[in-house]
């Protein structure tokens, strides 16, 4: 599997929050969908409050 770089920025109570995440993936859309799946289970955010703004391989 390849690592890829994910990075964009979500809403929160405050405004807007940066964010850049490593994830394993064997390609660019499993890992933007490991990346919502890991902002909804550790953030409970929805898909919407997400905007993944670059992927790019690590």
């Amino acid at each position: 599997m390849s690592e890829y770089t994910v990075s964009g920025r979500f809403e929160t109570r405050d405004g807007t929050q940066s964010f850049t995440r490593t994830v394993a993936a064997p390609n660019e859309s499993v890992a933007r969908e490991r990346t919502y799946s890991r902002f909804g289970s550790e953030h409970r955010l929805d898909r919407n409050r997400v905007e993944i703004e670059e992927v790019s391989a690590a």
